[in-house]
Formats: C-alpha cells, structure tokens, sequence
C-alpha cells in the first residue's frame, strides 16, 4: 500500500482528499504540525505528497526545495494560484505535477495513480538505477548515497549532481560553468559561493566515507576529482 503525505492548512480540503484518497487503497497521512514538516516526512517517508503552496510556515516552493534535497518521491501541489509563474516556479523548484483549486477529486486521483506508476510501476526507472563507479566508491543516483567499501553516506540532490559529474569525467577539470550548468542550468542567477558551499560539503562527504578521492582546485579554471596521497 502506497503512503500519500498531504501538506495542506485547510483541514477541510485535507480531510475530503483523504476520505476520497483512501478509497483507492492508499494510505494517507496528514500534516498538522507545520512547523515540523520535515520531521514528519522523515517519520512517515511517504511515497507522494500533495503539497499546497500557501502554508502558515514557510511556504510549499521552499518545503518542496527542501524535500528534493534528500528525496526523488513524487511531489504534486494542489494550489488556488492560477498563474503560469506560479506553476513554473514549482516545477523549477522540483515538483512533478500541479492541481489548480478548485479540483476535481477524479483528477487528483489520476494523477496520483499516473506519478505513482511512474516512479514505482511499470514506467519506473528505481529498478534500474544509475550507479555510478570509480574503483571502490560508488555513487547510488536515485537513492542519493554516496558508497567507499562499507562505509556509506547520504547525500543532498545537489550534491549528487556534482559529484556524479565528478566521477563521469575523472580525472579531466571541469570548469567552474560547467558546474553551475549541471546545478541550476543558467549560471547567471548563481552566486559564486554557492558553488564554492557545495564543493566543500562534497570534500567533506568523500572524507566521511574515507574515499582516496578528494576534489582538487585548478586555479582560474575549475575543479577535477584525483586520487589522495
């Protein structure tokens, strides 16, 4: 039985999607404490969340940002904001689908049924997940762990973005553009020290695992993954 999360503050629309939702044999919890949306979800480690965009803490773009940094699940929003910005925001801070108020509660259902099958069922690429090696380290894509022998560590989505690139074209430097294309895909709207932020949490994650592999700075060029002395 799949397990749907929903992150809505208007406990009627929550309670009338649940009472339909479980009809079609899902479970379905519901968030109540929006201060601790992420203690919940790292409870509950639901499969899909309906995700609403106005929230009393924060709002859903952020708590979808922060979902994609430790989770490919699918995240769908069911919002009363109609514009095309706001759709493309979401989809740009990492959602898979979006439900204008008022819904039909068949077409909820649909798309539930449509990113469950797609990141689970017959149209799923998790049986077959990207891994990637470099002697004995080996880095899990869609499951965002980082492995060195039997040590292992989980990594941000980000952050496996990064080093897969790493890995990809070790031991060649890949230059400061081309890493922030791989993250956000138009550099411009990056600061420098995003970059330099991530670098540093992947050193660190490399370390953690005691990979002999560290990330070397090539002076006014880049970056390029090289074995340790």
């Amino acid at each position: 039985m799949y397990k749907i999360m929903i992150i809505e503050d208007d406990i009627t629309i929550a309670e009338s999607l649940k009472a339909y939702i479980v009809k079609y044999n899902y479970e379905v919890f519901i968030v109540r404490q929006f201060e601790k949306i992420m203690d919940e979800f790292n409870e509950y480690k639901p499969d899909l969340i309906l995700l609403d965009v106005n929230l009393p803490i924060y709002d859903g773009f952020f708590w979808c940002r922060e979902i994609r940094n430790i989770s490919s699940l699918p995240i769908i929003f069911i919002s009363a904001r109609t514009g095309d910005l706001e759709q493309i925001y979401a989809m740009d801070n990492g959602a898979d689908d979006y439900i204008v108020k008022p819904f039909s509660l068949d077409v909820v259902i649909a798309k539930i049924n449509a990113n469950i099958r797609r990141a689970y069922g017959d149209y799923s690429n998790l049986t077959k997940e990207r891994i990637l090696k470099l002697e004995d380290l080996n880095l899990y894509c869609e499951s965002f762990i980082l492995k060195n022998g039997d040590q292992e560590v989980r990594l941000t989505k980000k952050e496996v973005e990064l080093l897969s690139l790493f890995i990809e074209k070790h031991p060649k430097v890949i230059s400061r553009e081309e890493l922030l294309r791989a993250l956000w895909d138009d550099e411009m709207f990056v600061e420098e020290n995003t970059l330099n932020v991530n670098i540093t949490r992947i050193r660190k994650r490399l370390t953690e695992v005691d990979a002999r592999f560290l990330i070397e700075s090539v002076r006014g060029v880049g970056y390029r993954l090289v074995e340790g002395e």
